[in-house]
């Protein structure tokens, strides 16, 4: 099985081994051993959820910091399209676009017009025959990845299409090197509201490699911004998307956007899964869209933001309505599978699986349960695993011991 890169890493110096990520993992990634926590690369997803939820500051993104510019000779600062979200409203969008030339970078694209053209694309691609439906969206990473390591039967229903940063990406690089850039010397940055968007640009699905070059965090440029926000003179028209494009920051913008009537938008790891589990079950057959977002309210709540997800949320609201959302959009790149489009599979990664062996696997099951019905059922935590199932997987697989489990053994 491929050992993916992961973006999110655990600072054990400043790990205390409280279970508040144990709690909060979604996908059962994380133990508390010797008391400190430790990450299962295999089931980690790079949710940042243990980023969000950590009082000690113990996990922390693999990111770049904005000296990475002087690496290149060329560079394009790449904003998240929640990044619209994160400044107060009397600052427009394209004077803080030209902030961003003032940080250093040569160029900015609006990753909200590639979500727009993309949205044009994904629309036509509903109407083919053929396809499995429910088609789920791959914008947000996380739950692609999640899909590959827990629901392997629905791959077939993820929409094989670029994401927005990479097809912004794409059209940039292209057209620097008509213009005599060699491909080394660029530099196309992402500004990142999350750990999985660097994931995705590190060790990308469907493509064998990103055409983004690393990934900076929103709340870094956020306060080199904020320092000379007031003095901004803006030189250059760089916004270029209407509001279809802006409300791909909050769940169901995307949905909106393709003027798509029968759909589900899910915000939020857990009522995520509680959805693909009904979606696995056969229960949404007749759904033609599924939009999931690991974070509550979509990317504008991701954890490298700076803003209340709930005000950034109203913020993205507010100026989608102000750019228009009714208004067409201005399709300035071939949309053509070459620029939108996969052209790797997506491979599963069943780490949940048992065994290969089916015989062997039914009866690692049975005594799964039989080391359940041993333990209390108290789900405690403090035998250092999420609950009293996942540490009878753990003793059946070889992982822990039954004496693990502090209360039964008194």
């Amino acid at each position: 099985m491929k050992n993916y890169w992961h973006s999110v890493v655990l600072e054990k110096d400043y790990c205390n081994g409280c279970t508040h990520c144990l709690d909060r993992c979604p996908t059962q990634a994380i133990r508390i051993v010797d008391g400190k926590a430790k990450i299962i690369e295999a089931r980690c997803i790079d949710c940042g959820e243990c980023l969000r939820v950590c009082p000690y500051h113990a996990k922390g993104a693999l990111v770049s910091n904005l000296e990475i510019i002087k690496n290149y000779k060329y560079t394009v600062a790449l904003p998240a399209i929640s990044f619209y979200g994160q400044f107060p409203l009397e600052y427009d969008m394209n004077t803080i676009y030209n902030g961003l030339l003032q940080l250093g970078f040569d160029e900015v694209y609006d990753t909200a017009h590639a979500a727009e053209l993309l949205s044009v694309y994904e629309n036509a691609m509903l109407d083919k025959e053929h396809i499995h439906k429910p088609l789920i969206s791959t914008y947000c990473p996380v739950i692609t990845r999640l899909i590959q390591i827990k629901y392997p039967a629905l791959i077939d229903h993820i929409i094989k299409l670029e994401s927005p940063m990479e097809i912004g990406a794409r059209h940039v690089r292209k057209r620097l090197i008509a213009e005599g850039y060699k491909n080394e010397e660029i530099g196309i940055i992402y500004i990142t509201p999350c750990p999985a968007k660097i994931t995705s640009i590190k060790d990308p699905i469907g493509i064998s490699k990103s055409n983004i070059d690393e990934a900076v965090s929103t709340e870094e440029i956020y306060y080199k911004l904020m320092k000379f926000i007031d003095k901004i003179v803006p030189e250059h028209q760089i916004q270029k998307s209407t509001g279809k494009g802006i409300g791909w920051a909050r769940v169901g913008g995307q949905s909106y956007a393709m003027d798509i009537e029968d759909y589900i938008a899910v915000d939020g790891i857990e009522e995520v899964i509680k959805v693909l589990e009904s979606m696995e079950l056969g229960k949404l057959n007749s759904l033609d869209f599924f939009e999931g977002y690991a974070c509550v309210n979509g990317c504008v709540g991701g954890p490298l933001n700076v803003e209340n997800t709930f005000i950034g949320k109203n913020r993205i609201r507010k100026l989608a309505k102000q750019y228009g959302m009714d208004l067409p959009v201005k399709v300035d790149i071939k949309l053509t599978p070459d620029n939108m489009e996969w052209n790797l599979p997506i491979e599963p990664m069943p780490v949940f699986k048992l065994d290969k062996d089916f015989k062997r696997a039914l009866e690692k099951m049975a005594k799964i349960e039989e080391y359940t019905q041993m333990l209390p059922g108290i789900n405690c935590g403090a035998c250092g695993a999420p609950n009293c199932r996942i540490l009878a997987e753990d003793i059946v697989n070889g992982f822990a011991k039954i004496e693990d489990c502090k209360l039964r053994s008194k």
